[in-house]
């Protein structure tokens, strides 16, 4: 059969080496597979296919370093999840039983308990067979930290395979969002990280495995690894198993593509992702172990971390070449050398050409180039516009409140604040608040807008990144978990006044957990305004998906959408709310959100100050096109998401109902929280619309910032005003 596309030339820095102990790995997982009963009688695969596969070849090229019981073991953890993969596909997906597939993925969750210790149930198939043997051989040799990790990445492999099923019976394609976001989870290279921990020897500090730049480092390798699995098994999946969960096939349905044109945009979209890695190994991930304190053997598992995810990118792109499972006939010439393994690295296309012209223009974008009259495409939202009666008192309430806490100082002022009107949008986002609650959240939202136009002018310009960082701790320290009522003596500056008085009074009310959540969520919104400081500092326009992920923290969105959810705690388990159609719901309304925002700021945010971080911008890099193939390409993904979200509500959502067996309260709080979105996004649109903050004839903070901010002359030098010494 002829291949659909020809295969790109890849991006491969690296080059790949081969574990001496292959063999050893493959005659001892050739027995491991028999006795768990995978091969002849299993009804899924026979010695031939085992072999034809070489999973032992796969782990030999990935774990280069390790030793053969180690590669052994490791080998037949990939035999047990291709295994589960192929026996999920002739049981479940092809004969669309998804009841059939619910029961079968909730009860493997048994055999991965806390302890090394715990019983299991007795194995029904080679699956659960497998699963129970490897756990035991595995989990002695590592922390509870990351067995809990390891545990929670095998059961979102496993379950999100639902998400896929589903997708199958229903014969829906996801948008590119979706598709990340959920790929991700099903296809298992978070799973295949920690993996790698296990094999190098290099688990990770627990007070950092979460942290930003180690997310960034596993979640950008499973992109990757899970792209380049989709250009190789394009055939196999789409064509013959009729699966639609493949990068290829939900770019070519997104863009309105050919195939080859799909794939090649496949390709940039790997290649970005593991320029992504490239940057945060070596700028973020140095400041992190300094800045966390971390010891010599931390920095040392760290290091190994990062070397065994680079090993398996290239270790993963050949087999991917030698594997009789995928797609590779048709690789181009000179893309390696001709039976002479690991040398696809050496291929100059790979490190120069269309990937070296991609990361140029990341790094090359010329700030406030006139962009002309502001490009806004027509807005589908469904949902109506409700309007809390309240409004006028609460925009006054809190322009007092902002003038008490010094906001209206330096760069606002009186006039400034009420054209940006920010109870308007409160009034939509909560129509049925009270008038204190609507004037709290107009608060939130004026102190998160004015620490948004702040922290660019003080510290973006000037690349004042320890400033900030200081600025960051402080703002924490005004969040204390045990006495939110006892504002710290050193809030001294507007910012720290404006957010110690918003906690006293939102957290106050609150038990602890809640407290900590919402403490958690500032932590991270904060956390994200250093991540654009970083991103201006380098003049680097961001990789797509790393700022589609981070803008919901830098929108303040999680904020917002946490304050809404805590008041759905007594009604709804926390499981149902942490649940992926659920979580699928809010991810879907805060892409539309964000997005409404980067359309309406384009021309004052890309050419009057000259920001790095909008969508339109970040797709007119990635495709090399111009303004308004960028805003027809971020409105086409605007209605991707809101299909989406109108799908998981009338689809998906009474599935979470009966599989928590929710009761009808239950139900309707449910359908309430996803109304509450609903009237978050008309109340989005609805102030960006009637805003004075966005046109070009509209007072700018960087304009007045220029002449107003007090203490020492020169933009910038307010940061003397937010953080003072830490004796004071």
């Amino acid at each position: 059969m002829a291949q659909p596309f020809v295969l790109p030339d890849f991006y491969v820095p690296y080059p790949a080496r081969l574990n001496p102990h292959v063999e050893t790995a493959r005659t001892h997982t050739r027995a491991w597979a028999r006795e768990m009963g995978m091969l002849e009688g299993s009804g899924i695969w026979e010695e031939r296919d085992l072999e034809a596969h070489d999973y032992a070849g796969l782990c030999a090229y990935t774990h280069p370093d390790c030793d053969a019981d180690v590669l052994s073991l490791v080998t037949d953890w990939y035999v047990w999840v291709f295994f589960f993969d192929d026996h999920f596909l002739e049981v479940f997906k092809r004969p669309h039983n998804r009841a059939g597939g619910r029961i079968y993925l909730d009860r493997l969750a048994a055999f991965m308990p806390p302890g090394p210790d715990d019983g299991m149930p007795d194995p029904a198939n080679p699956v659960e067979a497998g699963l129970a043997d490897l756990w035991q051989r595995t989990v002695p040799f590592m922390s509870p930290h990351w067995r809990a990790r390891f545990s929670e990445s095998t059961r979102n492999l496993l379950n999100e395979s639902d998400w896929e099923l589903a997708n199958i019976n229903e014969g829906r394609i996801a948008n590119p969002v979706e598709y990340i976001e959920m790929r991700r989870k099903v296809g298992g290279a978070p799973w295949s990280a920690q993996l790698v921990e296990f094999a190098a020897g290099a688990e990770l500090p627990g007070s950092v495995a979460r942290s930003r730049p180690l997310r960034v480092l596993t979640e950008t390798f499973a992109d990757a690894v899970h792209l380049r699995n989709d250009l190789f098994s394009y055939q196999r999946e789409v064509e013959d198993e009729g699966e639609l969960s493949n990068g290829v096939l939900v770019l070519e349905t997104f863009l309105g593509c050919t195939t080859q044109e799909a794939a090649e945009t496949v390709n940039d979209l790997l290649t970005s992702r593991l320029q992504q890695f490239e940057n945060t190994a070596l700028t973020e991930v140095p400041a992190l172990c300094l800045e966390r304190g971390l010891g010599p053997g931390e920095v040392a598992a760290v290091g190994r971390y990062t070397k065994g995810l680079q090993d398996w990118q290239s270790g993963g792109h050949e087999w991917h070449l030698r594997s009789s499972r995928y797609m590779n006939d048709d690789v181009r010439p000179g893309s390696a050398l001709p039976g002479v393994f690991g040398t696809s690295a050496l291929d100059v296309r790979t490190l120069f050409g269309r990937p070296a012209a991609a990361r140029l223009r990341t790094l090359t974008h010329r700030p406030h180039e006139p962009a002309g009259p502001l490009l806004l495409p027509e807005f589908t939202l469904p949902f109506p516009l409700r309007l809390s009666p309240h409004h006028a008192d609460a925009r006054e309430k809190s322009v007092a409140w902002a003038e008490r806490t010094g906001l209206l100082d330096d760069i606002w002022d009186e006039a400034m604040i009420r054209g940006f009107d920010l109870a308007l949008c409160s009034a939509g986002l909560d129509p049925d608040a009270t008038p204190e609650e609507l004037e709290l959240s107009a608060e939130w939202l004026t102190w998160g807008t004015y620490a948004d136009d702040y922290y660019p002018l003080v510290f973006g310009r000037s690349a004042d990144l320890a400033g900030a960082a200081l600025a960051n701790e402080r703002l924490m320290a005004c969040l204390p978990l045990d006495a939110p009522a006892s504002a710290p003596a050193f809030a001294v500056s507007p910012l720290e006044r404006g957010l110690a008085d918003l906690w006293e009074r939102t957290a106050g009310p609150m038990d602890r957990s809640a407290r900590g959540e919402l403490r958690d969520s500032i932590g991270v919104m904060l956390e994200s305004w250093l991540w654009e400081l970083y991103n201006t500092a380098q003049h680097r326009v961001p990789d797509p998906v790393d700022f589609l992920e981070m803008r919901r923290f830098t929108f303040g969105s999680d904020l917002t959408m946490l304050l809404c959810r805590l008041r759905h705690r007594a009604e709804l388990p926390a499981e149902v709310l942490a649940s992926g159609p659920v979580a699928a719901l809010e991810n879907a309304a805060v892409t539309y959100g964000c997005l409404i925002n980067d359309l309406f700021s384009y021309r004052k945010e890309v050419e009057f100050e000259g920001e790095l971080h909008n969508a339109v911008l970040v797709v007119q890099t990635f495709f090399d096109c111009d303004y308004p193939r960028g805003v027809a390409i971020v409105h086409d993904l605007m209605e991707g998401r809101l299909r989406q979200f109108l799908h998981l509500k009338e689809h998906e959502l009474p599935v979470v109902c009966a599989d928590f067996g929710l009761g009808e309260r239950q139900r309707a709080a449910l359908f309430a929280y996803a109304g509450e979105l609903e009237d978050w996004l008309a109340g989005i649109l609805n102030w960006h619309r009637h805003v004075r903050r966005y046109g070009p004839e509209d007072p700018r903070p960087d304009v007045r910032a220029a002449t107003r901010i007090g203490g020492p002359v020169g933009l910038g030098t307010a940061a003397s005003r937010l953080a003072p010494s830490r004796a004071g």
